[in-house]
């Protein structure tokens, strides 16, 4: 009986849609952070400025995910780091691999392939 209560609750208030939308959300997101975080790195940076680089550009993205992130892109062989002091604190610096960039060139291309792609699909469809 609970679930039908739930259900009922759920289709009312919109709350399974939202959290459809939103988990959808974030996997959209997540592509789109690798290859934001990736273009970033071309010039050297510590994780804070990266983190304020793409908040002023409007990807804000929280520590939690973007550590974990700059971790994984560097076990893969894209990005290099490297702990130095800056200002009396150390201070752990990213910088892109030549991989990376060619991982980059390659997600950029494929990227501008799809959004042509749903370009067409969303004129065919009458637009958005």
């Amino acid at each position: 009986m609970w679930y039908i209560v739930c259900i009922t609750y759920c289709m009312a208030t919109g709350t399974a849609a939202s959290e459809v939308f939103e988990n959808l959300r974030l996997e959209l997101r997540r592509g789109c952070l690798i290859v934001a975080v990736l273009a970033q790195l071309r010039t050297e940076q510590y994780g804070y400025t990266l983190r304020k680089a793409l908040a002023d550009d409007g990807l804000a993205i929280d520590e939690g995910t973007l550590y974990p992130l700059l971790r994984r892109l560097e076990s893969q062989g894209l990005l290099a780091s490297q702990w130095r002091e800056e200002d009396k604190r150390n201070k752990r610096f990213y910088r892109l691999l030549p991989e990376g960039e060619q991982i980059l060139g390659q997600l950029l291309e494929e990227w501008k392939s799809i959004n042509a792609s749903l370009e067409r699909i969303l004129q065919e469809a009458g637009g958005v």
